[in-house]
């Protein structure tokens, strides 16, 4: 589900002429049963709208006197969530004949035309109120105070994001929620200039324009409507011909593959970085650490310390805040089943709340491997909003790769990731028309599925947070046997074990000089640096030294220990 609460202005949206028909409160009792949570938004003082609408309990939240007063109806509570109105500016109002002049908590409303008037006691008294219109009605304020903040504090106790909300309104002092809502919709008798801001206009009218809102939100979740809602999408970069690529940020399911130290990373940062900067939540499993040094991210776990997913869960609980889960501290063999015990309680929060809105996975070769496609309850059957990152595409499960609406392949062979993709799904795609690319530096090659297009390369505007890849664990972690470097010599009677970058630096100083040229000459340092560690940019520098073939034992030493020590065991 993607939209777990229904907000609604009063007058001219759910009321006419102050009263709500009997069948805009059924269908709003039919979206409550439905799970979702439903917010009323007024510009209404509380006492007034309580008088009104006797079916006020309907609604989990009630924001008042345009965002000024939070009210819990289950409970009768009251929350202030401005300043009330200063003595002296009601005093000279009144004393200045204004009428009528109706005064709430936190709100002053009067009607046009006297706003002038009001603007001039404002800036009479120097004080720091704005003054909203609701067509004929003129609403004085704190000065930020509107229906979108009101909004934002009702999300927030329901611990919901805008993300997952639809609104509905009709008048000026509704352009403030309806921006935030993730689909702002404007019934038919709103003002021109809210139905030309809206994402969707319904064909009726006030209750029965609502009415028709909660048909389609019950029947299909607005599925019909996502098309209309590119104000949310997130650019990743641009094609060649200078058209902005954008990605859809509820609906994409995506593998990023390609070979180590190919661009993956790069990629995939760029994607999170842009989902959060969009306030999306995001939820990263790291089972290498690569993702230590994004800030955007609160790291959980490190090689000495387990995650624990009460924990992950908890830090999610804050819709602000977005997670790497690394785990480097769980043996390789025990990680896929962690992982799926926490994917399971990620998509039990999901149900509830529809946050994180997106879950990212590394290493998805390793976390879902084709053997779990013999137990697929394993599995979640509606996984939605992820990506997959992944050098061997192959060796992930069916019951996954069968769900991917979309490829993004990194490196110089982006034939083989499809072709790898195809061979793993059992989707056919037709690779024989695949021209055979090359892709620069900073580019991947998209091909979405299910619209008929073909693969096109994208340039990607990388991250501005710069990710410092692998510096902590690469530096003085253990990278596992499979990734260390081994010093073994000519005749293999070595097997000297580099877990990290300090210990490679201690070995490589002390190794006699027939052990470090052999290596030297057969390209093994940037390779592994390449390949392992996957730093294309070190090992570039490293295959430079290693081709030079006036450096010997000694220079090339001090030039590839000068190197790694630049790149990792210089303060950050």
């Amino acid at each position: 589900m993607r939209y777990f609460c229904l907000t609604c202005d009063y007058d001219g949206t759910i009321a006419r002429d102050g009263r709500v028909p009997p069948s805009t409160v059924e269908a709003l009792k039919r979206v409550s049963a439905s799970g979702r949570k439903l917010v009323l938004a007024t510009g209404r003082e509380l006492a007034d709208l309580l008088a009104a609408f006797p079916d006020i309990s309907l609604f989990d939240r009630v924001v008042a006197e345009n965002g000024a007063l939070l009210y819990r109806p289950v409970t009768r509570e009251q929350r202030l969530l401005a300043d009330p109105p200063p003595r002296e500016f009601v005093k000279e109002l009144l004393r200045r004949g204004i009428d009528p002049v109706s005064v709430g908590q936190c709100i002053v409303a009067t009607w046009h035309p006297h706003e002038s008037v009001a603007l001039d006691v404002i800036r009479t008294f120097g004080l720091e109120l704005q003054v909203t219109f609701n067509k004929n009605a003129v609403m004085i304020l704190p000065s930020g105070v509107n229906k979108g903040t009101g909004l934002e504090a009702a999300l927030e106790e329901l611990g919901l994001s805008p993300h997952n909300v639809v609104g509905v309104g009709d008048a000026e002092n509704d352009h403030a929620f309806l921006g935030l809502c993730e689909c702002g919709v404007a019934v038919e008798n709103a003002l021109p200039a809210v139905k030309e801001r809206a994402d969707f206009v319904t064909v009726k009218s006030h209750g029965a324009g609502v009415e028709e809102l909660v048909e389609r939100l019950l029947s299909d979740d607005l599925l019909s409507l996502g098309f209309r809602l590119k104000r949310h999408h997130i650019r990743l970069g641009h094609r060649e011909n200078g058209e902005a690529f954008e990605m859809d940020p509820y609906s994409s399911r995506l593998l990023v593959a390609g070979p180590s130290g190919s661009g993956k990373s790069t990629a995939v940062s760029a994607i999170v970085e842009r989902l959060i900067q969009n306030q999306y939540q995001v939820c990263l499993i790291d089972p290498e650490g690569d993702y230590d040094g994004f800030a955007q991210l609160v790291t959980l776990g490190a090689p000495d310390r387990i995650p624990g997913v009460s924990e992950i869960l908890e830090v999610l609980e804050t819709r602000q805040n977005s997670v790497s889960v690394n785990l480097l501290g769980i043996p390789p063999a025990d990680r896929p089943p962690f992982f799926q015990g926490l994917l399971s309680r990620l998509q039990e929060v999901r149900s509830r709340t529809g946050r994180p809105h997106w879950i990212i996975i590394d290493e998805a070769h390793h976390l879902l491997p084709v053997a779990l496609d013999s137990a697929p309850l394993t599995v979640p059957s509606e996984l939605t909003s992820f990506a997959l990152i992944t050098v061997h595409p192959n060796h992930v499960a069916q019951v996954i790769l069968n769900s991917i609406n979309g490829v993004i392949a990194v490196g110089p062979n982006p034939q083989d990731v499809f072709a790898e993709f195809s061979s793993g799904s059992g989707k056919i795609l037709e690779l024989e028309h695949l021209p055979k690319l090359s892709l620069e530096l900073g580019q991947v090659l998209v091909w979405p599925f299910g619209d008929s297009q073909e693969p096109f390369r994208v340039t990607v505007k990388p991250a501005e947070t710069e990710l410092r890849r692998h510096r902590r664990k690469y530096a003085a972690g253990e990278l596992g046997e499979d990734k260390s470097f081994y010093f073994r010599g000519p005749e293999q009677k070595l097997n000297l074990r580099a877990q990290n970058m300090n210990m490679f630096v201690q070995l490589a100083e002390g190794v006699d000089d027939e052990t470090w040229m052999y290596h030297l000459r057969s390209a093994d340092y940037s390779r592994w640096l390449r390949n392992s560690v996957k730093n294309p940019t070190i090992a570039e520098e490293v295959a430079i030294i290693e081709n030079d073939k006036q450096l010997g034992p000694g220079d090339s030493r001090s030039c590839i220990i000068e190197s790694i020590r630049k790149h990792y065991t210089d303060p950050a």
